[in-house]
């Protein structure tokens, strides 16, 4: 619990700012209009409302990058992606959602494969930019809305969420899972790396099986092909923390 308490108050560092914004609340989602008022001028989709998590933290998704690195960005890509690469498990065009600073997708990438990282989160998308021109690899990053993604106007034949899904509550999934949907080639591959619920030190927003299963279910388009224990690196947790690893195919 250490570690997520840490997280936490790195959360809270933003959480209650002195200029706040007001929007309307997701129409149809019923939640209460979060802690914000006017334009958003360092979000580029001017038409986008609040997450459940940018409405807990009271400030959008760029700002967990502005002030050093996110609790997430631990500046090297997640073990469980590397060993996934190692194993031949990326093939065709590849789309890393929700790719913050770009470490999945640079490691990706610099196997050779054809990959488009988005975000929301422009300072994010500037850092990762430049790592790539740093390190010379052949990448792609680019400003989208995980909930609609379908205006990429493209197919990919592998998805990876790695620690997106977890952070949108049961009213925000659908809308997240459909947007996947819209982009992955059928028969083609999600993977999904989400906090889970499931032993000691847990981190934020815990999925578990069940949610995912339920998530990401035939009706939808999908099949869960497996769900494996994992681990999530934090800047919090010395030995990460518990995840579910689903492996997901387009159907």
């Amino acid at each position: 619990m250490q570690a997520v308490h840490a997280i936490e108050r790195e959360l809270g560092r933003i959480a209650r700012p002195t200029n706040v914004w007001i929007v309307p609340s997701p129409r149809g989602t019923g939640a209460s209009p979060g802690p914000w008022e006017g334009h958003r001028p360092d979000d580029p989709f001017g038409d986008r409302h609040p997450t459940s998590h940018e409405r807990l933290t009271g400030l959008p998704w760029d700002a967990s990058y502005r002030d050093g690195p996110a609790p997430w960005d631990i500046g090297r890509p997640q073990p469980a992606v590397v060993r996934l690469a190692s194993e031949g498990g990326f093939a065709g065009a590849v789309l890393d959602a929700g790719c913050g600073t770009g470490e999945n997708a640079l490691h990706v990438a610099s196997l050779g494969l054809s990959v488009l990282g988005v975000d929301v989160a422009e300072t994010a998308l500037a850092i990762a930019r430049e790592k790539a021109d740093d390190r010379g690899i052949d990448v792609e990053f680019a400003a989208a809305d995980a909930f609609q993604l379908e205006r990429l106007g493209r197919k990919f034949e592998t998805v990876l969420d790695c620690g997106l899904f977890h952070t949108f509550d049961g009213e925000e999934q659908p809308g997240y899972v459909a947007s996947l949907a819209s982009v992955t080639e059928h028969d083609g591959t999600l993977y999904v790396l989400c906090f889970g619920e499931d032993g000691p030190d847990t981190g934020p927003h815990p999925v578990s099986q069940d949610e995912l299963r339920a998530a990401f279910n035939p009706g939808k388009g999908w099949n869960v092909v497996a769900i494996e224990p994992d681990r999530i690196q934090t800047r919090y947790h010395d030995d990460g923390a518990p995840a579910w690893f689903a492996t997901i195919k387009r159907i």
